[in-house]
């Protein structure tokens, strides 16, 4: 932010200052990374005024969380430390740093920072299955808050709790009490997080990601909480975030960050009606944008599904007695022709990749799936083996996927290990070289690690190991949704290249309807394990049949407005 901009915030000769809750001025923050110094964070200033929601914005790498990690010292220090910088805080409602210059909390002691933190600043994060204990129940995680700052007595805790949960319409809260962190959705486990942020009512929530994880139906059930919240408690509210349909909905002024610095920022309407910056006209312009490829009506099918059945039983008493099924697929008929994708599209548990896997055969189902001719359930283990190769799948954490303890030479070139034992090593070499080519990256890349590479990089790295078997058909299970929106940008437009290459048939999973209209053909709707609503992407976007899909693509969409 430059100096004018600070100046009109604190107000100029003759006129009042502006309210604060936080200040920030010129903050740096680096990190020593084996005596290397890496500036996260370069002069950054930012101001946030009592019940006001600001909006943090940037690619992945930014400084976005750093800087939020900041404010309640949160970062791994001495690692991380603070060449210079300010972060002053006050609370007028709460008599907490009222004066003028409020308390400074840039390497305040640890009794004050305790004091703040969680009581007067709150945050939630974006994984709250990462961020909650699994061994502990949510009771006694939300109690932990109150009994911290609060001079109550267990059954005050418990009471508090329970009107926690229900404040945040959590289900049956009252009966859930005791229930550990993996009995809950992904949904519930935010709505969790938020309510133990909220359980001292504190003068700032800031919110990391909130939303990047969830359904579009949870996400915009989270984002209207959070306002209701807002406005309910008087609270004001940092939201971090690279979704610029979330900025755009949700605040009133934005910081666009790029490289540890403010690049832009200003009132929300006027940065997204005349960004000033490249930088910010570049992620306005970076949602996943164009069309599927224009696809032959008559391409061959590669993979089709009649009635496919995944039930999981469900087994009681001593003797194990089946009493019941989860039905995670129950009777779905597909087809997916070559050069074409079928987008899978459904809540959180409605049996996505549960289809994904079945059809690979990595999940044990029944009903017949035929690949390329060739009926797999009738298939042993063995047989099905040999067409693996022709048949692969990306998941949604690149990270997660590939084995940090080998090089991306290795992992991209362990399949042809297996099924083209007939190539020299030189050979394999010079066709995990193109490959990498092929989807963007460097040959030389080959020698490092998947840790000295970006998000989007990893996810390249995962498409390249599937793609150097040269299949048929991928699964490509959630493979954006962990992404930046620009880079969910330039992976739909390498998905695309890569299918009009070499005539791919792709089954698209995802929650995310902007990238299934950029890539399917075809979209099918799956709700509790089973298909409610198919057929071509544009009449399912346009004029969707069922009240379920509306309500999808109402969510997905309202955001753009």
């Amino acid at each position: 932010m430059n100096d004018s901009a600070v100046s009109a915030r604190e107000g100029g000769p003759g006129e009042k200052a502006a309210p604060w809750l936080i200040r920030i001025r010129d903050l740096h923050v680096s990190f020593d990374r084996g005596g290397r110094e890496v500036k996260a964070v370069r002069g950054l200033s930012l101001d946030i005024a009592p019940g006001e929601t600001v909006g943090l914005v940037g690619e992945s790498g930014s400084g976005k969380s750093v800087t939020a990690l900041s404010m309640l010292q949160l970062l791994p220090y001495p690692m991380a430390h603070h060449p210079g910088g300010s972060i002053r805080f006050r609370s007028p409602r709460s008599g907490w740093g009222s004066g003028p210059e409020g308390v400074e909390l840039l390497g305040s002691p640890e009794k004050r920072i305790r004091s703040v933190r969680g009581d007067r600043i709150a945050m939630i994060f974006q994984e709250p299955l990462s961020s909650l204990n699994p061994l502990h129940s949510i009771e006694k995680q939300i109690g932990e808050v109150l009994l911290t700052h609060r001079n109550l007595r267990r059954r005050q805790v418990r009471e508090r709790t329970g009107e926690l949960l229900r404040m945040v319409r959590l289900p049956e809260a009252s009966e859930r009490l005791s229930a550990l962190p993996h009995e809950f959705s992904g949904g519930q486990q935010q709505r969790v997080m938020i309510a133990m942020a909220l359980a001292n009512e504190p003068d700032l929530l800031i919110a990391d990601e909130p939303t990047t994880a969830l359904d579009v139906t949870v996400q915009a059930q989270i984002l209207a909480l959070l306002k209701e919240l807002q406005r309910k408690l008087g609270m004001a509210l940092l939201l971090i975030t690279h979704d610029l349909g979330v900025v755009r909905k949700m605040t009133e002024r934005v910081y666009v960050m790029r490289e540890g610095k403010v690049v832009e920022q200003g009132p929300t309407g006027e940065v997204f009606a005349g960004p000033r910056h490249e930088y910010t006209r570049h992620l306005i312009d970076a949602e996943p944008k164009g069309e599927p490829l224009r696809a032959a009506a008559g391409a061959p099918v590669v993979v089709e599904a009649d009635s496919l059945r995944v039930w999981y039983p469900l087994k009681k008493g001593v003797i194990r007695r089946v009493v019941g099924y989860v039905k995670a697929v129950d009777g779905v008929s597909l087809r997916v022709r070559e050069g074409q994708t079928l987008g899978i599209v459904g809540e959180s548990g409605s049996g996505k990749s549960t289809l994904g896997r079945a059809l690979l055969r990595l999940e044990k189902a029944e009903g017949p799936v035929i690949f390329a001719g060739e009926p797999l359930h009738e298939m042993s283990k063995a047989a099905v083996r040999r067409l693996r190769s022709q048949m692969q799948i990306v998941f949604q954490d690149p990270f997660g996927s590939l084995s940090p303890r080998l090089s991306v030479r290795r992992i991209v070139g362990e399949g042809l290990g297996v099924f083209r034992k007939d190539l020299t090593e030189g050979e394999r070499a010079d066709l995990v070289a193109r490959v990498l080519e092929e989807v963007g990256l460097e040959a030389g890349m080959g020698e490092r690690y998947p840790h000295e590479f970006s998000g989007g990089q990893r996810q390249r790295i995962a498409i390249a190991r599937a793609l150097v078997l040269k299949p048929r058909f991928i699964v490509l299970d959630e493979p954006t949704s962990a992404l930046d929106m620009s880079v969910q940008a330039q992976i739909v437009d390498l998905l695309r290249e890569l299918q009009r290459r070499h005539d791919l048939a792709y089954l698209f999973i995802s929650h995310d309807l902007k990238v299934v209209r950029a890539l399917a053909h075809h979209v099918a709707v799956m709700k509790e394990g089973r298909v409610v609503e198919e057929g071509p992407a544009e009449q399912i976007f346009l004029q969707p049949g069922r009240d379920y899909t509306r309500r999808l693509v109402s969510a997905a969409f309202a955001l753009e407005v």
